[in-house]
């Protein structure tokens, strides 16, 4: 197609040619000391078309021998480019393909290049990637360092901040890799603000803290994990509660478990599963008036709560039961009669009114509780355990035995 074009603009040529110069009978006439030369007006034209051009050659040639020496160090400098490039990609490759100690070469060759070359020189990006894939390479091979000396140039010659954000980031992932929580932790502070509410940053600050053994740090920043949907719900919700159960293991005295469960947030105040562990390092620390504070909330609306979260602030209760004044038993009443077929709500009933001394109201519901196969067996034991000192308190002493011994069977 394109030959028929100019097949077409050559006859197109020709016959304005022809048609325009054809007829022209004009003459130029030159003089010269002597000399006179004519010549038609066509030829004169095409003579001096023919020498402009002649002279646009020469000077380009000139030219072109003239920039000869920079073009040639232009097209070294551009080998060199791409060659550094090409030894960039090659380390790139060499890392993903598990090859770290030809990605470590490749990426000096590629470094060497670029510092050898000076259009090269001020690409800091190029410099820092780099020195990111030998370092990565080294941590890889076990070199820490040599890893560490490359890394910290890396950190060093990171004037962009991409570059920067990169560096810090990846000396976080390997030094929770080296078992160095501070450290990891040091790196992820001296990110910018943004950059440190990423959901990768945030997962390396959640596992730091939990290797410094920062469990309130490690919560606050697992429910905000959470809510970017770094987890499933379920993962989530497991998660929050093994981070506050190891939060509330750290408490050591009563005033130090307060302070911590007013530190924690309203989502997990609000879970069954922790406060029930709460309940249980109460009583631990001798705070069993704490732990019915905290569980109160949730027997006022008991009807509100699934089965599962139902049975642990039941069992809970049963745990918090010492020392529990009269106000409750109403609402106890009232949770005995919605939800009589749940051994733990009717074994939790039955404790607190053994416990209140009302031992007629009691009976039943322990011995309800005790045949309940689905409840844990340190329940039902309690449960035949109180049925035995009930029974030594009307002097029935072959059916105390009998409930001890009911006890004593239970793994």
């Amino acid at each position: 197609m394109r030959g028929v074009i100019w097949l077409v603009l050559l006859f197109t040529v020709a016959v304005v040619a022809a048609t325009t110069l054809g007829s022209n009978d004009g003459l130029v006439t030159l003089y010269w000391g002597g000399w006179r030369m004519d010549l038609s007006l066509n030829l004169a034209v095409i003579l001096l078309l023919g020498t402009c051009l002649l002279l646009m050659s020469a000077v380009k040639a000139l030219y072109s021998l003239l920039t000869l020496p920079r073009r040639a160090g232009d097209w070294r400098a551009l080998r060199r480019e791409r060659g550094a490039q090409a030894a960039l990609r090659e380390a790139l490759a060499e890392y993903f393909g598990a090859r770290y100690g030809r990605a470590s070469k490749a990426a000096q060759r590629a470094l060497t290049l670029q510092q050898d070359t000076p259009q090269l020189q001020p690409d800091t990006e190029f410099r820092t990637l780099a020195l990111l894939l030998a370092a990565g390479s080294l941590h890889r091979l076990q070199d820490r360092t040599r890893r560490d000396a490359t890394l910290k140039l890396a950190l060093v010659e990171g004037r962009s901040k991409v570059a920067d954000e990169a560096a810090r980031l990846l000396a976080a992932e390997w030094a929770l890799e080296d078992r160095d929580g501070p450290r990891a932790l040091e790196l992820l502070a001296a990110l910018p603000p943004g950059a440190g509410r990423r959901t990768q940053a945030l997962r390396l600050r959640l596992q730091a803290t939990r290797m410094a053994r920062q469990p309130m740090d490690a919560l606050s920043t697992a429910r905000l994990l959470a809510n970017h949907q770094a987890f499933s719900p379920v993962v989530a919700q497991s998660l929050l509660r093994a981070l506050a159960a190891e939060a509330l293991e750290g408490a050591h005295d009563a005033q130090q478990l307060r302070r911590l469960w007013g530190q924690f947030d309203a989502a997990d105040r609000r879970d069954a599963q922790v406060v029930a562990r709460a309940t249980a390092r109460a009583v631990h620390l001798d705070a069993a008036e704490d732990a019915r504070r905290w569980l109160r909330p949730f027997w006022d609306r008991l009807s509100e709560l699934s089965r599962d979260d139902r049975e642990q602030v039941a069992l809970a209760l049963i745990e918090a039961r010492v020392g529990i004044a009269g106000d409750w038993l109403p609402r106890l009443e009232s949770a005995a009669q919605a939800f009589g077929h749940e051994g733990a709500v009717v074994a939790a009933v039955g404790m607190v009114f053994a416990e209140r001394g009302l031992w007629g109201k009691a009976r039943k519901l322990l011995e309800q509780a005790a045949a309940a196969p689905a409840l844990p067996a340190r329940t039902r034991r309690l449960a035949w355990r109180q049925l035995a000192l009930l029974a030594r308190e009307e002097a029935d002493e072959t059916r105390a035995q009998e409930c001890e011994r009911a006890a004593a069977m239970l793994d």
